[in-house]
């Protein structure tokens, strides 16, 4: 019974060895597993602000939108739980912006946790609030990395 134990161990190491060593691992099994255990959430948003918004009150909201990082508190963890948000004023010279002017990209460890943010959070639910005299058009997208 033992050498059958080893026997199959050794099997086992071997055959991932040799998916490693032959770049299988990486680029099919890995890949699988990680869209099976680690599904984090980026969360795109596009702004286009009103032609009469004032510069002052663009970057005013701009900062608001970033300080969600911190203010967006998980109602069960009493913790921050956006992983990742930057953004700023778009400067792509491909003229394709269809009048937006402004993106932020945000991390979700989870789509539970995107769901909470966008339908929940009293701090989020109150920069929505805060902006809608400012933004003409918003643009939401949201995806999983690698899931097509």
């Amino acid at each position: 019974m033992k050498s059958r134990r080893g026997l199959l161990a050794f099997i086992a190491i071997f055959i991932i060895f040799l998916l490693a060593s032959t770049g299988t691992l990486r680029s099919r099994v890995l890949p699988s597993l990680r869209t099976q255990t680690a599904m984090s959430v980026t969360h795109t948003v596009l702004f286009q602000f009103k032609a009469d918004a004032k510069p002052d009150d663009v970057k005013a909201a701009c900062n608001r939108f970033l300080a969600l990082k911190e203010q967006c508190v998980h109602p069960t963890s009493k913790s921050a739980y956006i992983t990742s948000l930057k953004g700023g004023k778009d400067n792509s010279p491909e003229g394709l912006q269809s009048g937006l002017t402004h993106g932020f990209v945000a991390e979700f460890v989870s789509a539970e946790d995107r769901d909470y943010y966008v339908k929940t959070d009293p701090a989020h639910q109150a920069f929505v609030k805060s902006i809608g005299g400012l933004v003409e058009k918003a643009i939401v997208v949201d995806f999983i990395d690698g899931i097509y």
